[in-house]
C-alpha cells in the first residue's frame, strides 16, 4: 500500500507565501511523475504543477512565475512553494504521484490540504 501525506496549507493574506509538502511511503519501487492539483468549490480539479523523475517541470498558466515545484527523490517527497498568492488560489490542494510498486504503476493521491487566501 502507498500513502501520500500532505502538510503546509493554511490561511494567508493576498501577496503572502505558503509551502506545501507531500511525502510518500509504503511499497514503493520507484516514483515517476509527481504533481500538485487543486479544486476550488464548484470547480473541477485542475493541474497546478508537475515534475518528472528527471526534474522537468510544467505549470498551469495561472501560476507561472509565482509557484515553484520541486522534489527530493531520496525523501520520496514533492514540494510546492507558492508566492504572491491571490484569492483565486484558494482551493484544496492535492498531491499526486505515479508510483511503481514493482508489480503495477498507479496514480496515488493525498488527502488534500486547504489553502485559503483572504484578507
Amino acid at each position: 500500500q502507498v500513502q501520500l501525506v500532505e502538510s503546509g496549507g493554511g490561511l494567508v493574506q493576498p501577496g503572502g507565501s505558503l509551502r506545501l509538502s507531500c511525502a510518500a511511503s509504503g511499497s514503493i519501487f520507484n516514483i515517476n511523475d509527481m504533481g500538485w492539483y487543486r479544486q476550488a468549490p464548484g470547480q473541477q480539479r485542475e493541474l497546478v504543477a508537475l515534475i518528472t523523475s528527471g526534474g522537468s517541470t510544467n505549470y498551469a498558466d495561472s501560476v507561472k512565475g509565482r509557484f515553484t515545484i520541486s522534489r527530493d527523490n531520496a525523501k520520496k517527497s514533492v514540494y510546492l512553494q507558492m508566492n504572491s498568492l491571490k484569492p483565486e488560489d484558494t482551493a484544496v490542494y492535492y498531491c499526486n504521484a505515479k508510483v511503481d510498486t514493482g508489480w503495477a504503476i498507479d496514480d496515488y493521491w493525498g488527502q488534500g490540504t486547504q489553502v485559503t487566501v483572504s484578507s
